[in-house]
């Protein structure tokens, strides 16, 4: 992933934060991140690992896909179904280790966290920010997924010139 993608991810997910809290969580973050990492149960991250790198698209909601349990999740595998993605998912209310120590292993507090081939692309906020901008589609293809969306946006466009 590009340096420009990811300053604009950080932008994204900062938009709505105070600029203390912002440099207090984020950029502090990175000298942090793999201290916490590392204090996982070797074991458990790579259960983990096994799991986000297994699957193109890995997701950590709350619920079942068939029936989330939060409005954030919720709106994820919308985005995900509306692109006409295969996902897998684990349900972290299923399992408060798994709860708890996602949040380490991401160094993201919240919940959902949307993987793609083992990377850790961000929560709501960021993936309805992708959609939204239509870097999405672009960011599917670079893992090998096909939109459906992809030929929406092709026709539009032909069709506006």
């Amino acid at each position: 992933m590009s340096s420009a993608f990811l300053f604009r991810r950080v932008l994204q997910q900062c938009a709505s934060r105070s600029p203390v809290s912002i440099i207090a969580t984020r950029w502090s973050s990175s000298s942090t991140e793999s201290q916490t990492a590392a204090s996982l149960d070797p074991e458990f991250k790579k259960k983990i690992d096994d799991f986000v790198k297994s699957n193109k698209i890995a997701i950590f909601i709350k619920g079942e896909p068939n029936a989330p349990r939060c409005g954030f999740s919720n709106a994820v595998l919308q985005i995900l179904n509306l692109h006409g993605c295969d996902f897998k998912s684990k349900n972290i209310l299923e399992d408060e280790q798994l709860r708890q120590n996602m949040k380490n292993y991401s160094n993201w507090p919240t919940f959902p966290q949307v993987y793609f081939d083992g990377e850790f692309i961000g929560g709501c906020d960021i993936l309805l920010g992708m959609h939204q901008s239509g870097e999405l589609v672009d960011e599917l293809k670079k893992i090998g997924i096909r939109s459906k969306l992809a030929d929406v946006n092709n026709k539009n466009a032909s069709t506006s010139n």
